[in-house]
């Protein structure tokens, strides 16, 4: 049987506010203005390689000056939509409210900082996690270990105690890399990706309580 599961580790983009169409939309909306078409099925691919909206960009021959410029225009484009679109996920509030009674709980995500104060600064999520890390409180990104890594040593838990919870197949890499188990929860956007290496499968957050009562 495994270990008794004391701590979760949330990614935040698609697992606790739904997030990542719009992210794509801005990085389309950017490209769009140096006539570069970004193709979804492509960028859900390189997603889940650990690369971005910038790959399809390269590869039609922009760039690296240009390329700065648009991302600095994506950026602001991702910000415009996290202020003004539903980015709720149901269920996500009342889930952590039960979890947190039984664990805890923490936030690593590859986010910027100041797009995660953006979209927190009216939402109830953060008061349930002892810490979050955006992409600027380590080093190297997902699919490498090194974030997953680190909030271990932040909540001072073992790998045996610990579940992450992803919606992403470079998510799941750092944890499997971690050496943590890991439960991916439906994400339309996402649902393609190889999450073979999943310990868990799950429709929502609900169904975290029992996996983590269970083991």
């Amino acid at each position: 049987m495994s270990a008794v599961k004391r701590y979760i580790l949330f990614d935040h983009d698609g697992v606790l506010v739904d997030t990542e169409y719009w992210y794509f939309q801005a990085g389309a909306r950017a490209l769009a203005e140096i006539g570069v078409t970004l193709d979804k099925d492509r960028y859900l691919s390189d997603m889940g390689q650990g690369l971005g909206t910038w790959t399809q960009a390269k590869a039609a021959g922009v760039d690296e000056q240009t390329i700065g410029r648009q991302r600095a225009v994506r950026d602001a484009y991702y910000q415009e939509y996290l202020r003004t679109e539903s980015i709720e996920i149901e269920g996500v509030v009342e889930a952590l409210a039960e979890l947190s009674k039984f664990a805890r709980l923490a936030i690593v995500t590859t986010a910027k900082r100041a797009d995660f104060d953006i979209i927190h600064e009216k939402r109830r999520i953060t008061q349930f996690m002892d810490f979050v890390l955006a992409r600027e409180d380590y080093t190297l990104a997902k699919p490498h270990p090194e974030p997953y890594l680190t909030g271990l040593d932040r909540l001072g838990a073992s790998r045996e105690e610990t579940l992450v919870v992803e919606d992403s197949a470079r998510g799941l890499r750092s944890a499997v890399a971690a050496g943590v188990d890991c439960a991916v929860v439906h994400n339309e956007f996402t649902k393609g990706q190889d999450f073979s290496g999943a310990r868990y499968r799950i429709q929502t957050l609900a169904e975290l309580k029992e996996i983590i009562l269970s083991t």
